[in-house]
């Protein structure tokens, strides 16, 4: 039986699990993810954990943050002035915003802390600074 190697493309199932328990991502109900192993599509933990799985494999895999998404960086939260939002935004605590930079790439942001004159913006990936656990099924090796 032929086992995951490095530059496969494969597709598998997941549920990412937080430590509580709680679930961020299902794909159990959706097609399954693929990608190819060794092209940084997906972060690191989650590719090492299916390198050497056969297909119909299950397996649970533990992944620390630094293999994830990485620590929370201070300095992706920024204060800035409410004067700088467009004021048709009604701000809350958890609004996903985008905010495109002068070269046009776009930063998801999330906001922290609406206060009276300023707001606290986070360009953290929201699964930063997180363990995370994947049940996985490999379900094609391509």
């Amino acid at each position: 039986m032929s086992q995951v190697k490095e530059k496969d493309t494969v597709q598998v199932h997941y549920k990412g699990t937080l430590g509580n328990g709680e679930v961020f991502d299902n794909s159990f109900d959706r097609e399954p993810l693929e990608f190819t192993l060794g092209s940084g599509q997906i972060i690191p933990g989650f590719e090492q954990g299916v390198l050497n799985m056969s297909v119909n494999e299950q397996k649970t895999i533990h992944i620390p943050a630094e293999e994830a998404y990485g620590p929370v960086l201070e300095e992706l939260i920024q204060e800035v002035p409410k004067a700088d939002i467009p004021a048709e935004i009604e701000l809350a605590v958890g609004l996903p915003l985008v905010s495109r930079a002068p070269d046009g790439r776009e930063f998801q942001l999330v906001v922290k802390e609406v206060k009276e004159e300023t707001v606290l913006l986070d360009a953290n990936h929201p699964l930063a600074g997180k363990d995370l656990t994947f049940e996985l099924e490999l379900v094609a090796i391509k």
